[in-house]
């Protein structure tokens, strides 16, 4: 079995806490353009890119050939972006506790660590700055050295790439900017399908799932995954029996 060399993490339900925060912004947006979607439908869509959602759901609304769909679903986008950047400026954000931990554990271990999310480039980048995770970044969101004050190696967000999840794009380029060919070195970790699909697509050596973000055991455990966690630093062992 190959070792893993890079550790990839989602953001929000998997590193970074959610309180169902971006589900709400999410409805938010969708009373604010009157639209009617169900609580279950947009917990599915989690993990998407944030324009992907709106564009499916005024889709199955009123159809890519109605004359005002791009109209209404950047109507709802730009609503929903201004929503949420206005949260996290407003309340920051804050880690799981136990992620600085694996962190600080990749770190000493040679392994590079990279963040995916399903957010944007503008909404990350205030997430990353109130959690001081953007420290020692170049400006193309990467920092390969081993030592510094760095705290991440690397940024990949659904508009660095043409398709988000569940596609595995931003797992490519995730491995691309840390130097990293072989999708058998990667370990991926997320809290939604999306991230579980995307990691099977990507065919990473190891898929695992947290339950402790946006979905629980039964919504996770019939889709693609090696391991379901509990705790993020549950990662640490998986890692450490993978590479001994």
């Amino acid at each position: 079995m190959s070792k893993i060399k890079l550790a990839i993490f989602d953001m929000a339900g998997t590193t970074v806490q959610d309180e169902r925060e971006v589900e709400k912004c999410f409805y938010d947006a969708i009373i604010a353009t009157n639209l009617s979607i169900s609580s279950e439908k947009i917990n599915s869509m989690m993990g998407w890119s944030k324009i992907l959602v709106f564009e499916t759901i005024w889709k199955e609304e009123i159809g890519t050939e109605h004359s005002s769909y791009q109209q209404k679903v950047q109507e709802s986008y730009q609503y929903f972006c201004k929503v949420l950047e206005d949260h996290y400026l407003s309340y920051g954000a804050k880690s799981y506790d136990g992620v600085l931990d694996v962190f600080e554990f990749c770190r000493t271990n040679d392994i590079k660590v990279a963040l995916t999310t399903g957010f944007y480039r503008k909404v990350t980048d205030i997430i990353l700055g109130k959690l001081g995770w953007n420290n020692g970044l170049a400006k193309d969101y990467t920092n390969l050295e081993k030592t510094g004050s760095h705290i991440i190696n690397c940024s990949v967000t659904s508009s660095d790439v043409i398709n988000g999840r569940p596609a595995p794009e931003m797992i490519y380029l995730a491995m691309q900017k840390c130097g990293i060919s072989d999708t058998k070195e990667v370990i991926n970790l997320g809290d939604t399908p999306s991230d579980l699909q995307s990691a099977s697509s990507a065919d990473v050596l190891f898929n695992v799932g947290s339950l402790y973000g946006s979905h629980n055991k039964e919504e996770l455990s019939v889709l693609p995954h090696d391991r379901l966690i509990t705790a993020p630093n549950e990662i640490i062992e998986i890692i450490q029996h993978i590479n001994s």
